[in-house]
């Protein structure tokens, strides 16, 4: 087991450093990984040691890691002094610790080479937008690449040997040894969008308990079944949820969303009572609804201020976009805006011609000059 960490390139322009944790069955080099987007913490640590022997459908009787604060206090000359938190997890699970020493790349060569795999293969060139979907890009990757692809190695594939090295790996419990680590709850960070992040997946909590300038921190337990949030440790229960069977997924409740649902339909009214064409508003509305369900909010704002801002051209613009194929809001104000500038150049082209020649006055001739050329005279 080794860490890494690695900047990468986010959605909207930035860098943003990853950190990661890498663990690797010596004989078939079966690969698990997981990120974090801050520092790894001794509780994470421990979470990710477990989430590594679900992946690996059991657990090796000795773990080789590289030196590091979170599991080592002092090595001691031989004599292993480990965190508190880490040793009970070590007593419990009663697997063997051999800590590497430095440059030592007889027994740090797998996991490093792991290390620089995660870096330049799976996180070289991908744009990062959130935790959720960079972790299950990283498991797909896993799949498909880092232990499908014939080592070079033991020039065989991973997951193939890994089937056969699988019966000879320790069985592992269930969750109650795990939470038996702990003797508190844990906790967790509450982002804006009032949803806390445990073992690999999303779970809510009301509305209004992000607060901005504030701590923004809840506790959390788990029986087994269910995730129990509190504000304090010992207070009363937050919020309830059953635990995810999966991974990536988002555990909400309704009542946590009231709030959102509420803003959402008046959105939709007003846009449907701006829009003079209802046919047309109803298959915008439809169309956001199934395209964006997570940004929904959002793509109603921006409908809003394209009416507000292009309200001559909205409805042409409306229905530009259903023929062209596209169902989002930007390209909405995009289509509304190239009009608006289409139109101002037109007037514009018209206006340049109208002030050459404003000052120019047609000559007037009466009508006994005509009548004499087409008679054969000439011209006076």
């Amino acid at each position: 087991m080794d860490f890494g960490q690695k900047k990468v390139l986010t959605t909207d322009g930035t860098f943003k450093r990853l950190y990661f944790i890498g663990f690797v069955l010596a004989h078939s080099r079966f690969k698990y990984v997981e990120f974090l987007d801050r520092p790894f913490r001794a509780s994470d640590l421990i979470h990710m040691h477990e989430n590594a022997f679900r992946h690996f459908g059991g657990m090796s009787r000795e773990i080789v890691y590289d030196q590091d604060r979170l599991l080592m206090v002092s090595e001691n000359s031989g004599d292993l002094i480990m965190t508190a938190e880490f040793t009970k997890y070590q007593q419990t699970r009663k697997f063997k610790v051999y800590l590497c020493r430095k440059s030592d790349p007889q027994s740090k060569g797998k996991i490093e080479q792991v290390i620089k795999y995660v870096k330049y293969n799976f996180v070289k060139n991908r744009t990062f937008a959130n935790l959720i979907d960079w972790q299950d890009a990283c498991m797909k990757w896993l799949k498909r690449t880092g232990n499908y692809k014939v080592h070079h190695n033991i020039k065989k594939r991973p997951f193939e040997v890994h089937a056969l090295e699988k019966e000879h790996l320790q069985k592992v419990s269930g969750t109650y040894i795990f939470e038996k680590v702990f003797t508190s709850s844990i906790t967790r960070d509450v982002g804006p969008d009032n949803v806390i992040r445990f073992d690999a997946n999303r779970y809510s909590v009301p509305r209004g308990t992000y607060r901005k300038g504030a701590p923004n921190i809840v506790y959390v337990q788990s029986d087994g079944a269910y995730l129990y949030i509190r504000l304090q440790q010992h207070g009363e229960v937050l919020a309830k949820h059953p635990l995810a069977t999966g991974k990536g997924e988002l555990i909400s409740e309704e009542s946590h969303r009231e709030r959102n649902t509420i803003k959402r339909d008046l959105l939709i009214e007003q846009i449907q009572e701006q829009l003079t064409d209802t046919k047309m508003a109803d298959w915008l509305i439809e169309q956001l609804t199934e395209r964006y369900p997570r940004h929904l909010i959002d793509q109603l704002k921006v409908v809003q201020s394209v009416i507000a801002n292009y309200p001559d051209f909205v409805d042409e613009a409306l229905h530009e976009l259903k023929r062209l194929k596209l169902s989002s809001a930007n390209d909405l104000r995009d289509i509304a805006s190239s009009l608006e500038i289409q139109q101002q150049k037109n007037l514009s082209k018209v206006g340049t011609i109208n002030e050459k020649y404003k000052d120019l006055v047609a000559p007037e001739r009466t009508a006994d000059i005509y009548l004499s050329v087409l008679q054969g005279g000439e011209q006076r």
